[in-house]
């Protein structure tokens, strides 16, 4: 039933892009691609631009997408931006938990289930980032650490939840190193996943986007995207420039 999942195609622009560049950029996603029956296109754009792509997005086919939120809806929490905010910009999508954050800024695996749980709440999709890093797949521990992470938000929400959620998995040691997964290699880890999601729940396991997020780009997504279990992709760098953006999107759907 895997053809039955649409794709989606993910740009993290990460902290990058002065406000008339992001205005020109989405300009220019916006008007260079066309909805897709089976895929979808996502731009997570950083929090000063919400409210200026929002109005570019609105009623368009583009998906408009936040990198982070507090879980908390308000508080004394200087410098943060609850999930509650966003969904006054009409964010459809949350990254949850992208190693970045994982690594530089704490959000450990109980942060990022309650990050989890506070999308859900307020009708947001949250995106599950989830990775592996070099020492970690050397080991052969892969499949228990992204079962780890996973099953702490499972224990927070409940397997259920993830009918409205996306999956992503970014080893770490790919991103932004030049170095990709194989396709090969990237596959297995989407499969041995879902058919660890399917010992939970079948159904879910089977409709979840698993994305894969290890530097793919306009020369590798083609053989990434034709993998059965690779339900699109979170583009970091290559989301940055639009044609190679939709060159992506091209392979999608």
């Amino acid at each position: 039933m895997s053809n039955l999942r649409k794709k989606l195609i993910a740009g993290n622009w990460k902290m990058n892009t002065s406000r008339s560049e992001a205005i020109q950029l989405a300009s220019n996603v916006i008007a260079d691609s066309l909805p897709k029956e089976g895929a979808e296109l996502l731009i997570c754009v950083p929090l000063v631009h919400l409210a200026d792509i929002g109005k570019l997005t609105a009623n368009t086919h583009i998906k408009l997408g936040a990198q982070d939120g507090h879980w908390e809806s308000n508080g004394a929490f200087t410098g943060e931006v609850s999930v509650s905010m966003l969904k006054d910009y009409q964010v459809d999508y949350l990254l949850v938990g992208h190693s970045e954050r994982r690594e530089m800024f704490a959000d450990d695996d109980a942060r990022v289930a309650k990050k989890f749980a506070a999308a859900l709440k307020n009708g947001i999709t949250p995106i599950l980032c989830i990775g592996e890093s070099l020492e970690q797949r050397e080991q052969g521990v892969t499949l228990e650490v992204l079962q780890t992470q996973v099953k702490a938000v499972i224990d927070e929400v409940g397997i259920e939840a993830f009918s409205d959620a996306a999956i992503a998995y970014e080893p770490i040691w790919a991103i932004g190193t030049g170095r990709t997964a194989t396709p090969e290699q990237a596959q297995e880890v989407h499969f041995e996943l879902r058919r660890w999601l399917a010992e939970y729940n079948p159904e879910i396991a089977d409709g979840i986007q698993i994305l894969y997020g290890g530097s793919m780009n306009a020369a590798n997504a083609d053989e990434l995207l034709s993998q059965n279990d690779i339900d699109g992709g979170l583009i970091g760098g290559a989301s940055l420039k639009a044609e190679d953006f939709l060159t992506i999107y091209s392979f999608a759907g």
